[in-house]
């Protein structure tokens, strides 16, 4: 018994070394009937030099997850500039047609007034010794011829004195329009008095006292200059043989 195993397992080994061997002879076969590998193709060196850049690969995005709005949460919105409160409409009953306003009329330049002078003259300057003339002259007139001279004299004193740049020497009271003399009271509306050379117009009013015969009112109203063209028409000269100061 002892014998027959020994040679049955011989034969077991015997039966697999046949078997590997076949099966090595077989591979063996196998890879001599493959094709031959090719070999790489050369290319040409032309003396040009190519870089190869890698294409850069852009980074894949994710979406981003949809999210849904909250109940509370509004969808934001660019800013935009606050409109103008619209003005309240005025619910008032149309305003009747008004009627067409007359033409205003410019009104009338007002007229210059007369200055008062706080201080009479005439009285002082006759008592002056230079005025001696003058009071000689006076004294051989009466009524209204003398307060009409006397009132002459005060306007040229007080033109004198309102105007310092004037030196009235002469007074013709009714060079433009004649005057008025009723009693005590003297009335200039025309009158023209000299000052270098120059004729200007001249307003007065002019009152006397009965008693004395002195002037205690007077009013005057210095006007423009007279044209030259009109002198000799009102017997005007520009001046009565004497130098005029």
């Amino acid at each position: 018994m002892e014998l027959a195993a020994g040679k049955w397992d011989d034969g077991i080994q015997r039966r697999a070394a046949a078997s590997f061997a076949l099966h090595a002879i077989a591979i063996l076969l196998l890879l001599l009937l493959l094709p031959k590998a090719e070999p790489p193709l050369t290319l040409p060196d032309d003396g040009l030099s190519v870089e190869i850049v890698p294409q850069a690969v852009e980074s894949l995005k994710m979406p981003e997850p949809v999210k849904a709005p909250l109940p509370d949460e509004a969808k934001p919105e660019a800013a935009k500039p606050e409109a103008e409160p619209a003005a309240p409409v005025a619910n008032n009953p149309p305003a009747a047609a008004m009627p067409s306003a007359a033409p205003i009329t410019a009104p009338m330049p007002k007229p210059a007034e007369f200055v008062e002078p706080r201080q009479l003259f005439s009285d002082k300057v006759l008592a002056d010794p230079r005025s001696r003339r003058a009071r000689e002259a006076l004294r051989g007139l009466a009524g209204s011829e003398r307060n009409l001279q006397l009132c002459d004299l005060e306007a040229l004193e007080q033109v004198r004195r309102a105007q310092p740049a004037m030196a009235p020497d002469t007074l013709a009271p009714y060079a433009m329009a004649a005057e008025k003399v009723s009693g005590n009271s003297v009335e200039v509306k025309g009158g023209a008095f000299r000052s270098k050379r120059k004729w200007y117009n001249i307003q007065f009013k002019c009152e006397l006292d009965a008693g004395s015969g002195k002037v205690v009112s007077f009013a005057f109203l210095v006007g423009d200059a007279i044209p030259q063209d009109e002198w000799q028409e009102h017997n005007l000269v520009a001046d009565d043989g004497a130098t005029d100061q």
